[in-house]
């Protein structure tokens, strides 16, 4: 067994640079499943730690396009949190995404960590590549944290901005959100766990990622017929997901105006947008309210916190929710709002009386509703395709356990009275 002291490893190879700190042995440890999302400039230790503790003392492997071995020590030893090792493998061309050793040696981690850089490098790098079903591999099946800051973060969820012809500002997103700037892809990368239907933005300092994320929002839900939601990040702020979906949100709140915010479609429906055209500028008004939005600080033990599997359970202190809208391509904000609410126009103590548990859950969902009500429920993917439909009367349980792990709608229907939520299968 070789062991490297603060040592450096360097190594190139035609596709690759690697800088290798500590055991040069792949040890087998118990990672827990998650996701951090940091916002960008310098990363917020205590997320870093959160980080590197999940992979149980196992091997962390970072991967960028550009940079160097940054990583190494401030993981290594500067958190004070014990890994086996630290790499850092940068990423010189596309054929790195079919490389045997960047393979190997993604596959052996413990959690994966994205550089900040440009997204596109990422994608198109990796996407469709070898390199991505290893990445998907570690997401679904070892289960470990994986993450990444600025164009690290912005490759996380379901639907992502590849920023392929660019960046693209808040002016150009919102009057014509099919410019070609307007780069968004869905479903063809990443899969984590909570962040289905999701499309992450980073940088949230700055006003103009705001408006362009809203854009983001209408033009997926335009061209996929389903809500979608949104994870915005401040700089030196992270959302560390854990393996129930519980989002702590990291920062340096309250000296410092941290936060992260919770982009959502409100609802009841029609609550897609009621303009969104190529070459046209979006409205997304309904009645002022569009988008419920939650700003969460980033506090330094990470206290508050929102649970995904709602998207409306919060806790901590100084939560805000606000409501976001688009009216002739401008957007408007109004704070100190009301919580969403998705039980309007069904009667209380139906909705009350309807649980659907666990949630997450693995090879079954148990549907609790009134005794000697009938009810017609039907399981959909985030594509409103029909998975699984039926009639259940009192307490049941439905098998789920051959489908996909992901997010899935749950409605149900009885004569005039209708209801939906979310479940995740993991």
């Amino acid at each position: 067994m070789l062991y490297l002291t603060l040592l450096t490893n360097v190594s190139i190879a035609q596709t690759y640079t690697s800088y290798f700190t500590g055991d040069t042995s792949d040890v087998v440890t118990a990672p827990l499943s998650g996701t951090v999302l940091m916002g960008g400039a310098t990363e917020n230790d205590n997320a870093m730690r959160w980080f590197l503790e999940r992979a149980d003392g196992g091997d962390i492997v970072v991967l960028r396009a550009s940079g160097d071995d940054g990583y190494n020590d401030y993981f290594f030893e500067d958190l004070g949190v014990t890994v086996n090792s630290v790499e850092s493998i940068v990423c010189l061309e596309p054929a790195s995404g079919s490389d045997p050793y960047i393979l190997q040696q993604v596959q052996n981690a413990e959690a994966l960590w994205f550089a900040g850089g440009d997204q596109w490098d990422y994608v198109s790098y990796w996407r469709d590549t070898p390199l991505e079903d290893v990445f998907n591999d570690l997401i679904l099946n070892k289960k470990i944290t994986i993450g990444g800051t600025s164009a690290g973060c912005a490759i996380q969820g379901q639907a992502y901005f590849s920023a392929e012809n660019g960046s693209v500002t808040t002016n150009i997103a919102l009057n014509n959100p099919y410019h070609n700037t307007m780069t968004l892809g869905y479903n063809d990368f990443l899969q984590n766990p909570f962040l289905w239907n999701t499309i992450s933005d980073t940088h949230y300092d700055n006003p103009d990622r705001r408006g362009r994320h809203a854009a983001f929002l209408a033009r997926l839900y335009t061209d996929y017929g389903v809500p979608f939601f949104g994870i915005g990040v401040e700089e030196y702020t992270a959302v560390c997901i854990d393996e129930n979906g519980l989002a702590r949100v990291y920062g340096s709140y309250p000296d410092y105006d941290d936060y992260a915010f919770f982009l959502q479609p409100n609802c009841p429906g029609p609550n897609n947008p009621e303009t969104c055209n190529a070459d046209d500028p979006i409205t997304w008004n309904r009645d002022n309210a569009a988008l419920k939005v939650i700003r969460i600080p980033g506090t330094e033990d990470g206290s508050v916190s929102l649970n995904l599997v709602d998207w409306k359970t919060l806790s901590g202190a100084d939560t805000m929710w606000q409501n976001w809208w688009i009216e002739a391509g401008d957007i408007f904000y109004a704070e100190n709002q009301q919580p969403i609410d998705c039980s309007v126009g069904i009667i209380p103590s139906t909705l009350e009386a309807f649980q659907v548990s666990p949630n997450p859950a693995s090879t079954y969902i148990q549907i609790t509703q009134p005794a000697g009500t009938a009810m017609e429920y039907a399981i959909a993917n985030l594509e409103g395709k029909i998975i699984q439909s039926g009639i259940v009367t009192g307490q049941e349980k439905l098998n789920i356990a051959d489908l996909p792990d992901g997010m899935y709608c749950i409605s149900f229907t009885h004569q005039q009275i209708r209801g939906s939520g979310y479940f995740i299968k993991l």
